[in-house]
């Protein structure tokens, strides 16, 4: 790592992990939103996740070309046409899934937290076990040990008994879980709008500030006929 200069701020991204359970958009409208913010990302995508995204999307996830096939995933709007977004990849770093001595496996490595979009069950099982089989579980236990925030965004229905005990397992070590269960009262009209919905409850758990749905008011009917917020 390199020592920080006079005058330099030191990078402190927010770590994000995608495993391989259905909902990639989810986990682009997440980044696309942290580095709106402003935020360093640090993205470590999971084995499984690639095989995900190849049938969600029909992109393939390579480590020799992260940034190419990373700027298209991005590009992509939820109902998979190209081109609808505009992403400046600058704030990201991209770390194998399968390196282990990599910069978020050690607690020394300076990070806001980490938040897993989505997350499959056996990803929330092998963290709540803390097995770190890769990078992907390693970086979610560092992110419990020393406290920092996790976020885990579960995507799964049903959920068996031993899911939900590997979840309350989370939440009694710290982790947030955040279900990707999309609402519809902030007047949904598009795909995107439920992706994004389900993507700003994960920004609002990280603390991270974004505009990707409308808030409730406290007004009955404020959402009907509502568009999405850019």
């Amino acid at each position: 790592m390199n020592p920080v200069k006079p005058g330099e701020t030191r990078r402190t991204p927010w770590i994000v992990g995608v495993s391989g359970a259905s909902g990639t958009p989810y986990a682009a409208s997440v980044l696309r939103a942290l580095l709106a913010a402003g935020e360093s990302v640090d993205l470590v995508v999971s084995r499984a996740s690639r095989l995900t995204l190849l049938d969600e999307t029909g992109i393939s996830f390579r480590d020799a070309h992260w940034r190419d096939d990373l700027r298209e995933w991005l590009s992509r709007g939820a109902d998979g046409k190209p081109g609808t977004f505009t992403v400046d990849l600058d704030g990201v770093r991209h770390w194998a899934a399968g390196d282990l001595a990599a910069g978020p496996s050690s607690g020394s490595y300076p990070s806001k937290g980490m938040l897993i979009v989505p997350a499959s069950t056996a990803c929330v099982a092998g963290v709540a076990l803390g097995l770190s089989k890769d990078l992907l579980q390693r970086a979610a236990s560092v992110t419990l040990k020393e406290g920092r925030t996790l976020v885990v965004a579960v995507r799964e229905t049903p959920l068996n008994g031993q899911t939900l005990r590997h979840l309350v397992a989370l939440d009694d070590a710290g982790a947030t879980v955040v279900p990707a269960s999309p609402a519809f009262y902030a007047g949904a009209t598009h795909i995107q709008d439920l992706v994004d919905f389900v993507a700003g409850r994960v920004l609002d758990a990280a603390g991270v500030e974004h505009r990707l749905y409308r808030r409730w008011e406290g007004e009955l009917g404020g959402g009907s006929g509502g568009s999405r917020t850019d």
